[in-house]
């Protein structure tokens, strides 16, 4: 996905596509020169660098994703990003500190940006958890359903919870509030691309387009 997706408004139709073209899609009307309903603008990606998304939950393709897709059936890993861009995230081998790898994924923040007390103190939370029996292979197994990646993510978040003397989430209520609406978001987005791909444009009814992007400490 190296190509913006441009959302322009004309003859009250939200057109998608990768450049204006000459002409309207949906109207024919020439379309240089004319004034649009509103200036086109560039969507914005779902996907960010991990790296430069301190103090994030990240979800990314899986290490053994070979196309690195984020389709339906793609295995994908989470991981915790610090205040520095180094994602720690829970393996077969243990906890691993990548400083790459982690450059195109889905990120939900966890920390409002005027939590300085929390920004100062969260490498210190995030070392001293993954140093923590828990993660090490010489006493808990990885397992693929109830000890891994996303164990350990949930596992930190409650703790940083617990140390700020608020409630805990469930795996359930974690997934659904802040991780689903933003997978939803990636397959609309996936979906869109690839039909402009396929066929140049994409055409609805104007409608307005969001987005949520609420850390989860608020």
């Amino acid at each position: 996905m190296d190509r913006s997706v441009i959302r322009f408004s004309h003859c009250q139709k939200e057109i998608f596509c990768f450049s204006v073209p000459e002409e309207c899609p949906s109207c024919g009307e020439e379309l240089r020169g004319s004034r649009l309903q509103e200036a086109p603008i560039s969507l914005p990606s779902p996907f960010t660098n991990g790296h430069k998304s301190s103090c994030c939950l990240l979800v990314a393709p899986a290490h053994d994703n070979i196309n690195r897709e984020f389709g339906g059936t793609s295995e994908l890993h989470t991981g915790i990003s610090n205040t520095t861009g180094v994602v720690y995230n829970y393996t077969q081998g243990g906890v691993r500190k990548d400083q790459s790898g982690w450059e195109r994924c889905v990120s939900v923040p966890l920390v409002r940006p005027d939590m300085f007390h929390l920004l100062a103190q969260w490498d210190q939370y995030l070392d001293r958890f993954s140093d923590g029996p828990m993660w090490d292979p010489a006493w808990h197994r990885f397992h693929e359903e109830d000890h891994n990646c996303f164990s350990f993510c949930l596992q930190f978040v409650n703790s940083v919870l617990a140390a700020e003397e608020r409630s805990s989430l469930t795996r359930e209520t974690f997934t659904h509030s802040f991780i689903l609406p933003r997978m939803k978001r990636v397959s609309k987005y996936n979906t869109l691309y690839d039909h402009i791909q396929r066929h140049r444009y994409y055409m609805i009814d104007r409608q307005e387009d969001r987005q949520d992007d609420t850390p989860v400490s608020s």
